[in-house]
């Protein structure tokens, strides 16, 4: 053994821990060193869950390919607007929809509850903050995640029966998807704010611009956000934090419509104004198209692909399309790694939060980083980082989505069809790109990052996987 430790021709491949290859560099051994975790990070229920698993993989295979296809067939259309209680089943004048899983009033964060006063108020609930609470306190007002109504929301996701939603319908499928309207930026409710003037604009949203996008969208057959979408992917957005070129073709569409349905100038003036002045007016497009495209995929039996991911705060939870529709497996949500605006910290920062987390279920925001690079400046990190990130989310991916092409990876489809098996194998966690909120209401964003769901979510989804099909 000394003997061939000595050769100059030796070449050791070193597997795990840094210390031996370091060791024998020093010797000037030439070594290649190769990162390694054992699978499911070691943890043994896991492990023995996942060989359980291999008795059925064919029949996995089988349904991801399934889901994923009826995933990628969807064609998502700006249909409609209308008010959440108007076209939203089962909504009612006293449900307060929310971002990510369930969660009780007490124990909610800073900006959900501070969304939810503001979302009373506005419904005339209550007059006050004092009678909001102590209507809220009674449980006169019923919470449930927009997830479970079809909808999403971003950051907090507080949605009300008054409030305008986008209404989204797939025209393969025949189902919608609802989200609120981007109030831009500043002082918004989906931070927590609820002052007067706050609820002065969502009334102006309700009151003024909602009919106005109502005429201009019944002027044609929908907008076709899956194109608009493909489109603004090749010009540097990813459609979750950076969404100026979505708005921008986006704007294009509807600015002509709108110049064909609304008579009063004034109004379209201001109608026209509001999105030209809102880069983010997509988002609250593009994440309704996502979860309406992953919703024609969840319900496959035996498939092990994630349809939803979201955050309310305080937990991160995900759905998988082969496991019970309602069922929910949770952890607690991360902290965002990433830059703070002048005077903040990681101190004043909240936990994860927002329904903004089903675009990179889709295979856009986080995961199309590298096609983005201007999106570095905002989260932080190098333009390799982002490429980087992009390519690591192909190996916990079972597909690739060709209408969503990368340009700065040789046009390749985005990663598509999260699969919770490849998540615990082989350790890699989804990325997903995302604002920064103060972890008290109505302060709003104090920077963005990077951040991925907590492990334990995937683990307990296959728990449950081995568990439902008695394997």
């Amino acid at each position: 053994m000394n003997q061939l430790l000595k050769q100059d021709t030796l070449n050791v491949i070193n597997i795990g821990l840094t210390r031996f290859a370091e060791d024998l560099k020093k010797q000037g051994t030439k070594v290649v060193q190769v990162d390694w975790k054992p699978v499911a990070g070691g943890n043994r229920k896991i492990m023995e869950a996942l060989d359980k698993i291999e008795k059925v993989r064919d029949k996995i295979e089988e349904a991801n390919a399934e889901a994923i296809g009826r995933i990628k067939a969807a064609r998502p259309m700006l249909a409609d607007i209308e008010l959440a209680g108007n076209c939203i089943p089962n909504m009612t004048k006293t449900t307060i929809l929310h971002a990510g899983p369930y969660i009780k009033w007490e124990d909610m964060c800073g900006p959900m509850k501070g969304a939810i006063i503001g979302a009373v108020l506005f419904e005339d609930l209550a007059k006050s903050e004092k009678e909001a609470l102590s209507l809220i306190e009674s449980q006169a007002v019923t919470f449930a995640p927009c997830h479970e109504y079809g909808a999403v929301g971003p950051m907090a996701g507080v949605l009300s029966a008054s409030m305008p939603v986008h209404i989204i319908l797939d025209e393969v499928n025949g189902r919608y998807a609802y989200c609120s309207i981007n109030e831009g930026l500043g002082k918004v409710l989906r931070f927590g704010a609820y002052s007067k003037e706050v609820l002065k604009h969502l009334r102006w949203m309700r009151d003024e611009f909602m009919p106005a996008m109502k005429k201009a969208l019944a002027l044609t057959d929908g907008i076709d956000l899956k194109l608009i979408t493909a489109q603004a992917l090749q010009m540097g957005d990813e459609c979750h934090n950076r969404n100026k070129a979505s708005t921008g073709l986006f704007y294009k569409q509807i600015s002509t419509l709108l110049l064909q349905a609304v008579e009063d100038k004034n109004i379209l003036k201001r109608v026209l104004e509001f999105i030209a002045n809102n880069d983010h007016y997509f988002l609250n497009l593009s994440m309704p198209a996502c979860k309406v495209s992953l919703e024609a995929g969840h319900g496959v039996p035996y498939s092990t692909i994630v349809t939803v991911m979201a955050r309310n705060g305080v937990e991160f939870g995900i759905k998988v399309s082969g496991l019970d529709k309602k069922e929910w497996f949770t952890h607690t949500s991360e902290y965002i790694e990433g830059l703070y605006f002048p005077g903040y910290s990681k101190e004043d920062a909240n936990r994860d939060i927002g329904d903004s987390a089903i675009t990179e279920t889709m295979g856009i925001g986080g995961f199309a980083m590298g096609g983005a690079p201007a999106i570095v400046q905002f989260v932080g990190g190098t333009t390799e980082d982002a490429l980087n990130i992009s390519r690591s989310m192909y190996s916990i991916c079972d597909d690739i989505n060709p209408a969503y092409a990368i340009p700065s990876l040789d046009f390749k489809g985005s990663a598509l069809g999260i699969d919770i098996l490849k998540v615990a194998e082989s350790g890699i966690l989804p990325v997903v790109n995302t604002g920064i909120a103060h972890r008290e209401a109505g302060i709003g964003q104090i920077g963005a990052g990077i951040v991925s769901p907590p492990m334990e979510c995937f683990y307990q989804a296959i728990s449950a996987f081995v568990k439902e099909y008695d394997l």
